[in-house]
């Protein structure tokens, strides 16, 4: 089956394996958070224990340098499709409110992404991740 929208994740490509872990759940949360439509039916076993849904649509998950992710979050502020960030001060807070402090603080153009991810036309996301390769 072939979607017309991508969601997209982009982690930095030096970061620990508990950092990437942990970023990519933060930041996809922000598309299913804005996005409940993406989101498909519950889930159950066959005893009838009730899941939590998911996305209906596959989540493809991209690394590359600070450059990428850096020219990636200019391309998608530039085509206004929104995004969730994850910045390195995010690493030493320890709530919500915090968090978004932190993210506050420092300009665009100088936040420290560690990953980001984002919803939206195929064609634009996968213009916007140019140069970024899928995480292997």
């Amino acid at each position: 089956m072939t979607f017309p929208t991508k969601i997209a994740v982009l982690l930095r490509e030096d970061l620990a394996v508990w950092q990437r872990l942990n970023v990519a759940a933060f930041v996809v949360s922000g598309v299913a958070g804005t996005q409940p439509e993406l989101l498909g039916e519950d889930y159950a076993d066959a005893d009838g224990t009730r899941y939590l849904p998911m996305f209906g649509q596959p989540v493809l998950v991209f690394e590359g340098d600070a450059p990428t992710l850096a020219a990636a979050h200019r391309r998608a502020a530039e085509r206004g499709v929104a995004c969730a960030v994850f910045t390195d001060e995010l690493f030493k807070t320890g709530n919500d409110e915090d968090n978004r402090a932190a993210v506050r603080a420092v300009p665009r153009a100088e936040l420290r992404l560690a990953g980001m991810a984002l919803h939206g036309p195929k064609n634009a996301v996968d213009k916007i991740l140019k140069g970024a390769r899928l995480h292997g």
